[in-house]
Parts: C-alpha cells; structure tokens; sequence
C-alpha cells in the first residue's frame, strides 16, 4: 500500500496540473466534440488528459492499476482484487467545457480499501487546485500562490450554503429545500462542489440522481481529510468499487458534520 506524506501528495498534485495545462490550448480553440455511446461529450481534451495521467502515475509507481473514465472496461472479475488503484476523471465537466464555462476539473483519487485515501481536483482555467491525503490535510492553491491549509466551516442552520441549480432542479431537491427554513444557493459546475464545501465556501450538496464513480472519489477524499463528510442516504461513508457497476448511489455531501443533514432526507427522495 501507498505511504502517504506530502511529498506523494505533491507528486500527485503535479500530475493532475500537467494534465490540466493539456487541456488549456484545446480549451481555447475550435476543437471537434464526439458522442459517446451514453450520448456524453468526448473531446481531445478527454484524451490528452487521460494520457498524461496514465503515463503520469504510471512514472511514480507502475504497480498502481489504474480505472479512468476514458479507460473503464476492466471486468468487475479483475478489479474486485484490487485493494488499491488509481480512480481517475481525465476531464470532469466536459459539458462546461464545450460549453466555454472555465468549470472543469482534472480529477485523481486513491482508492484504499475501497475508501478514498487520497484526492486532487485541477481546475485549470480557474487556477484552483484542491488536493488533501489522511495523515496530511487538505490544501488549496490559487495561481503561484503558496498552498493553503483549508477546513470546512461551521453552518450556519437558519441559512445553509447549498450547492443547487439555480433553473434545473429534480423534484427529490425540491423537496430537501422546502425542508429549510432558509437557505443560500450556490451554483457551480463539476467536482467544484466538492471542494467549495471543503475550503468552507459552501455547507451541502445533495446529489440524489446518477454519478459514477470517478465523478466524486477524489472530491470525496477532499472534503474528508478538510472535516466534512460524504455518506449515502442512510449515513454510511460512500465506498467503491463494491459492484459491477460504477454507478454511484444518491448521497449528500456537507461540511458541518455537528448539523443534522440526513434530516433533510425523506425515505421518498
């Protein structure tokens, strides 16, 4: 297994930057967008990022397997002996990158014990990246500025920061907000969620439709180590790589883990 220290994390950290300046050029050109067979966008960006990061992670340690977006078919037969592996997005967010909204991210995690043990998200053309291991905290950095230590915040319970679309909301979120006295909407595109809850910017985020696996396993791992939380709807951590499919289970992610959350739930959401 991985021994985790800061050094490792940076090295990861620098992957995930690498593969973000990748996309930058394609970002900001005239670039071709393919339809994959689950009629999602596939762009070069996808491509040029999924392979810095192989080749990337494969430098530091070649033992590592590694499960990508871009590279998912490896039979649940081969994968459930895994105790440890890379789980990776190349590009998360692909519709706010063809769409010219600078929130993308480049997401790493690994995956111990089916358990998110450490986790970077780049954004590139934001210049934000948000990378955290257990035994080593969570960091932010902006730009050339030095990194950060960052923690979640505590919520203020008459007002709540959720993160929600401000026009395209399901009916189960509809009713978690009408469970609020109160609440302050916070809108961002990706695996960003994640991590304005985990620099203290946002208090909750519930995710009650599909998400798979490489969409949340690094944000996760980010808000964990920053001190908040990421459970499904019953209150149990999320885990991965459990099933055949890698599919997510609906969840909620917070910040506060004193505050009730799950109370917000109803067993019809």
């Amino acid at each position: 297994m991985q021994h985790l220290d800061r050094d490792f994390l940076d090295q990861i950290k620098a992957v995930a930057e690498a593969a973000g300046h990748a996309t930058l050029p394609i970002y900001r050109s005239d670039f071709d967008v393919e339809t994959k067979e689950d009629d999602s966008p596939l762009t070069q960006a996808d491509l040029a990022a999924h392979a810095v990061i192989r080749d990337g992670l494969a430098a530091i340690d070649d033992e590592v397997e590694q499960l990508s977006e871009e590279g998912a078919d490896v039979p649940f037969a081969t994968r459930n002996d895994w105790d440890e592996y890379w789980l990776i997005d190349p590009l998360d967010g692909t519709r706010e990158f063809v769409n010219g909204k600078d929130e993308f991210t480049i997401n790493i995690a690994l995956i111990q014990d089916n358990r998110p043990s450490l986790g970077v998200v780049y954004a590139p053309a934001l210049e934000r990246c948000w990378f955290a291991a257990e035994t080593v905290g969570a960091f932010e950095q902006r730009g050339d500025n030095p990194p950060q230590p960052i923690q979640t915040s505590v919520a203020d319970p008459a007002k709540p920061r959720v993160l929600a679309s401000r026009s395209h909301r399901s009916d189960a979120v509809e009713n978690i907000l009408a469970r609020m006295a109160d609440y302050e909407t916070v809108s961002i595109g990706s695996s960003l969620k994640f991590c304005l809850i985990a620099s203290g910017e946002a208090d909750f985020y519930p995710r009650l439709g599909p998400t798979s696996e490489w969409d949340t396993a690094a944000g996760q791992a980010v808000v964990s180590v920053a001190g908040g939380g990421v459970t499904d709807t019953a209150g149990y951590e999320m885990e991965y790589n459990q099933t055949e499919s890698l599919l997510n289970n609906a969840f909620i992610a917070y910040g506060d883990r004193s505050h009730n959350w799950l109370g917000y739930l109803d067993s019809d959401d």
